[in-house]
This record gives C-alpha cells, structure tokens and sequence, in this order.
C-alpha cells in the first residue's frame, strides 16, 4: 500500500479532518509496533476483566504505570469485584490509595463501585450511556473502559494520545492545555471501522506516546510512522502556542493535604486536632488544606476536634 504523508502544518488542507488512505496508512505500521513492543501490564492480561481495566483507569490518571502497579495489586487482591469495594467504607479506599495522589479518585472509584453493585448486579456494565453515567467517570474513562474492556470502537483521548495526534496529523509539538472540540473530530476521523482494530488502535496509539512519542524526549528513530508526521516532516518546529503547565508540589496546598492524609491513613482510630497540628508549621495553610479535605469528603471530622477517614 502507498502511504500517503499527513500535510504539514502550514498546509491548507484542514487539519481536524483525515483522509481515509491517511487513516490506513497510519494503522497498520502503530498496531503492528504495538504488538511487538507492548508492555505487559496486568491490566491488559484477560483475567484483569471489566473492573482490572476500570480500576487501572482511575488509578493511572496523572499517575505514571511505576507508581500504579503495586496499589493495582494489592486493590484487586482485597478487592477483585466492584461489590467487594462496595461493600467497604469509603474512608477505606483513600487508606489503601496511599501515596498514588488526587485521593479523590479513591472516592469515585469507590462510588462507582457502590453504583455498579446496586443498578448493575456486580457487572461493570458494557454500555457507553451506562459507563458515563456512573459517579466519577467522565468521557475519556467511559470509552477506556469500553474499548479496553469490551473491545468496541470508541476515541480514547488521553495526554500521549493528544499528543501523537497533535505531531502526526496537525504537525505541531504538543496538543492545547485542554482538549479541544477539533481534537475530539479528529481522533473520531483516525478510527478504524471495524470495533476489534479500533480497540486495538485507542491502545497502540496510547503506547506510542507513552514509550516514543514522549513530552520531552520523542525517539522519532523508532517511531513506526515517522515518515508520515507532520510535525517531523515540517522540521520538528518548536511549540508556540500557550505555556505548558507543570506540576508543582513542595510547598503547596497540596502537599499539606497528602501530609495530613497520610497520619489519618496510618491511624486506626480518629485522630485528634493537635496531631494533625504537627505535620505543618504554617497554621492558616495548614488550616485551609484541612478545610478543603473536609468539603471534598476525604476527611470527616468529629466531636472534640477529633477527624477519620470517611465512613459513609
């Protein structure tokens, strides 16, 4: 087959929109270095099942595979079905979500798990309308969990995606800060029609960015689809669009929250004020980021100055 080259970015051939033969020509060549060079991870294995791919979803939000993989073995060791979690306090989600950060995502989790038992009888359930409408899970989680568990065809947008896409069809470094409605039409162009190649395509294309098509350090040598991006074929041009975020930890709110989090974890009962009062000198920040734990429901607090980890 002739491939045909993704236009540059200086083209005037919309950007959002692909052509089949571009389409296909970009498939077959990522789909295969995916079969060759995919990581084994448990949650690809068949035995992880519907609720391995969704607890693996969560905990991999902003999160890197490293940090993930001993909490996704002991999570699925105390709890291999939705109604076992269901069954737990949530305060006991956020103790075993440890140090993976943004607990609030042991919450959802945790509610979501409460859902599926009550409306799904146990059964992380197959339907997009079903998986979105469940608490915590929003657009890209539902179509991850529906093409990686059960294999449909749906567009799955996460970071090394947007980012493959950003430098193979628009041809510019990195993609918007935040998703864009263009994007959204282009990965649903870049589908492949049949549901077993466009699962197939919403993982490789995930692990492109993940492994070559990284932020800092793309290996465009061992790229399989390096002679068709745009982004390299234009010169590589530096991103001119808005600062990147980065992310900031020492020092900030958030870094308070996981201190304070930590002592409510490790403790077996309510733990009282002038505890908490030990794990940060500066009182009135120390002061906001319990508030916020607070508002949020991962902290619950008590009588007497005393605080826990939620149980109900």
């Amino acid at each position: 087959m002739t491939a045909t080259p993704v236009p540059p970015a200086h083209a005037t051939v919309p950007v959002t929109t692909a052509t089949p033969d571009v389409s296909h020509a970009l498939h077959s060549p990522v789909i295969a270095w995916f079969d060759e060079h995919a990581r084994d991870l448990p949650w690809r294995r068949p035995e992880a099942g519907p609720w391995g791919v969704m607890v693996s979803e969560f905990m991999l939000q902003q999160t890197p595979v490293s940090r993930v993989l001993p909490v996704y073995e002991q999570w699925l060791a105390r709890w291999p079905r939705p109604a076992d979690l269901a069954a737990e306090a949530p305060g006991e989600a956020v103790r075993a979500w440890g140090r993976l950060g943004y607990p609030r995502r042991a919450l959802r989790l945790h509610g979501a798990a409460v859902a599926i038992t009550e409306r799904h009888g146990g059964d992380v359930p197959r339907d997009h309308a079903q998986l979105l409408s469940l608490p915590g899970i929003g657009e890209y989680t539902a179509a991850a969990v529906a093409s990686f568990a059960y294999g449909q065809r749906h567009a799955v947008l996460d970071t090394n995606v947007r980012r493959v896409f950003a430098r193979t069809a628009t041809g510019v470094e990195y993609p918007p800060n935040a998703t864009t409605a263009a994007e959204r039409r282009l990965a649903r162009a870049l589908l492949p029609e049949d549901e077993e190649t466009a699962a197939r395509w919403a993982a490789a294309s995930m692990e492109l960015g993940a492994l070559v098509c990284t932020a800092k350090s793309p290996d465009c040598a061992r790229c399989p689809v390096a002679g068709l991006c745009a982004w390299r074929l234009a010169g590589k041009p530096a991103h001119d669009g808005p600062p990147r975020r980065g992310q900031t930890y020492a020092g900030t709110d958030r870094q308070v929250r996981g201190k304070l989090l930590a002592v409510l974890r490790e403790a077996v009962g309510p733990v009282p004020q002038a505890v908490l009062d030990t794990v940060w000198d500066e009182p009135v920040q120390r002061a906001r980021a319990l508030d916020g734990l607070v508002s949020d429901g991962l902290v619950e607090p008590l009588a007497q100055g005393m605080y826990r980890l939620p149980q109900s």
